[in-house]
């Protein structure tokens, strides 16, 4: 066999480079596609980071102090906001925690409470259909009590557990601390749905 007869037999045919040059495209639109979905998926984690960090903080409900509204474990949704209206359910920093509380009153109003638990706004009696029974709970407050400005009185829904407005541990709670207002569970699926 001559010198040039074996060149030939080892160069690849033309059949054989162009399968070559398919696996190297397939390699290369491979990677460049791996490197694409995990950038756009690092973006959009990083997107929603910042919006939960920002505008829509995400938050677990401990304790039972906001039941049956809240219930221990689910997952639910604040929005950030100063506009406070009676109702309202609010999440805020207390002691390095963020608790979770219905605001009563506002700015200048005048909250009392009766000794079987009954709460009056301005001189008239709240009607909570949020609150399944009525408790003085811990309160060393002098009562009545009027809100002062900027401040926000709130207290739990479970009003025999809760620890709230109604202690002067708490207090009333400056606007600056508080992270938003609860507008939506998502989580636990069967009660998914607006607070």
């Amino acid at each position: 066999m001559s010198d040039e007869t074996k060149k030939e037999m080892d160069l690849p045919t033309a059949e054989q480079l162009h399968t070559e040059l398919k696996r190297l495209r397939y390699s290369q639109n491979f990677a460049k596609t791996l490197w694409n979905t995990i950038s756009s998926l690092i973006v959009v984690a990083a997107a929603a980071v910042i919006v939960s960090m920002l505008f829509v903080p995400v938050l677990r409900v401990t304790g039972s102090s906001m039941t049956p509204a809240l219930l221990n474990d689910e997952l639910i949704l604040c929005i950030k906001s100063s506009d406070f209206h009676h109702g309202d359910i609010v999440a805020f920093y207390y002691n390095n925690k963020i608790l979770l509380k219905r605001v009563i009153g506002v700015a200048g109003d005048v909250i009392d409470i009766s000794e079987d638990g009954i709460v009056s706004l301005n001189g008239e009696q709240l009607q909570e259909d949020y609150v399944s029974e009525s408790a003085f709970g811990e309160c060393d407050i002098q009562l009545p009590y009027q809100v002062p400005d900027n401040r926000i009185f709130v207290m739990g829904d479970h009003r025999a557990v809760s620890i709230d407005s109604r202690s002067t541990a708490v207090g009333s709670i400056a606007e600056e601390y508080v992270l938003g207002k609860v507008f939506f569970r998502i989580w636990p699926w069967e009660r998914i749905g607006t607070v």
